[in-house]
């Protein structure tokens, strides 16, 4: 360690989501020579992927749900994990707490801020989630993966950063790598994920989505998909009757090989998955989760289509019930027969917008290209620029106006020229 080495707390919930980018700064920080550790729940101390050097604290999160019965209880949690939290900065005495959402990072942040420690928090998403919203009007600093977030409050403007959302070191060693050659004869690859609760839709309408693009696009696909367990042999299955060549798993250990060698990515709206799309640039056939909070994955999902490196499709909300429940497995279950024609037209839209995307060679590297502007490559570099400013020297603008930046990061920069000018 270093004579400048200081100490960070970094806390997020234990879903990827919150974990993968403060995973990435944690690595980050460790690389400039300071020591770090997480704040989070169970889950989150045992998720694959945590760094070794990175020492896990489960602190107590009291959750807050629709129902008021079960506050008391909740607040009640919130207030031992502060102590707790408290306990803990006054060994490690942190130099910022860097809040990356979920329940866990709530009572880390509360800690902090009764010692008077600096806080940040990272929203990885496009709409402010719901322990980042409380927060906001108290932190130091906010970091943002988008120019636009939803739910974030025009007053705060003046310390918010917009920086990435960091992805995987493996992921983004492929955005100087060119797009794959897509010809007019070669093989077209599609790659199709969507984590447990995506994937139902996607392997009940993709395969039957593709069959029905016109023969020589349809044969000429070359398909990689992520299915769940239970539905992997159907879906198998429904390859074969369509003669489509299709690789099926319900995990794929090398997910960056996989992504280096789409074409076409269908999928969900997630902020690692768009992360990732934009880093190394790959087009896209998004469906946006309908029951995630807030609608955020179609709010995700805006700057990438905006840009035109990805078509949006809607899912109503009445089709998470019909696939849940109707039991698209079995082709002879009467519900499945049932089942309305709005799966019918969403398998036409799917196989319509692929169509549209994929028609051209030229489209298609368009769309990729587009992709790619939307990236923000310096995720990682950027958080950790913005925390180092706590604890050391005066607090820093890392905001980098150039290569690969968002127009949004220009704005940002002079929304906090303006705020000190004004003496905010």
């Amino acid at each position: 360690m270093t004579a400048s080495a200081r100490h960070f707390v970094l806390a997020a919930g234990g879903t990827g989501g919150h974990l993968t980018p403060a995973f990435a700064l944690a690595h980050e920080l460790e690389r400039r020579g300071h020591h770090v550790a997480l704040i989070t729940d169970e889950r989150g101390a045992a998720i694959p992927g945590k760094p070794d050097f990175l020492t896990a604290h489960v602190l107590p999160a009291g959750r807050f749900g629709k129902n008021p019965l079960g506050w008391p209880r909740g607040a009640s949690a919130v207030l031992k994990g502060r102590s707790m939290a408290k306990r803990l900065y006054e060994t490690f005495a942190p130099s910022a707490v860097i809040g990356f959402g979920g329940y866990p990072a709530l009572p880390a942040l509360l800690g902090a801020q009764a010692l008077g420690i600096p806080t940040v928090i990272h929203e990885q998403n496009a709409v402010l989630g719901r322990v980042n919203r409380l927060m906001a009007g108290r932190v130091d600093a906010i970091a943002t993966a988008y120019p636009e977030v939803d739910r974030l409050k025009p007053k705060y403007g003046a310390k918010v950063h917009l920086v990435g959302n960091p992805v995987r070191p493996d992921v983004l060693a492929l955005r100087e790598e060119p797009f794959p050659a897509f010809t007019e004869d070669g093989l077209f690859r599609v790659l199709v994920t969507g984590g447990s609760q995506g994937a139902r839709v996607l392997s009940a309408l993709v395969p039957d989505a593709l069959s029905i693009l016109p023969t020589a696009l349809r044969s000429r696909l070359q398909v990689t998909q992520q299915c769940r367990a239970e539905d992997i042999e159907v879906v198998r299955k429904r390859y074969s009757d369509h003669d489509i060549p299709a690789e099926l798993a319900t995990y794929f250990e090398d997910m960056a090989a996989t992504l280096a060698d789409a074409h076409l990515f269908i999928g969900r709206a997630g902020a690692s998955t768009i992360a990732e799309l934009t880093a190394v640039g790959r087009p896209a056939i998004l469906l946006p989760l309908p029951i995630a909070t807030d609608d955020h994955q179609t709010a995700n999902a805006r700057e990438m289509v905006k840009s035109g490196g990805a078509r949006s499709i809607r899912q109503p909300m009445s089709t998470v019930a019909d696939l849940e429940n109707a039991g698209f497995t079995d082709k002879d279950n009467e519900d499945r027969k049932r089942q309305s024609e709005t799966l019918q037209k969403l398998t036409k839209d799917i196989s319509r917008q692929i169509q549209a995307m994929a028609q051209r060679p030229e489209t298609l590297a368009n769309a990729a290209h587009a992709a790619w502007n939307c990236g923000r490559p310096k995720a990682a570099s950027d958080l950790a620029d913005l925390v180092e400013g706590f604890g050391g020297a005066d607090m820093m603008d890392v905001i980098r106006v150039g290569e690969n930046n968002a127009r949004g990061a220009s704005q940002a920069t002079a929304t906090n020229g303006a705020a000190r000018d004004r003496g905010e």
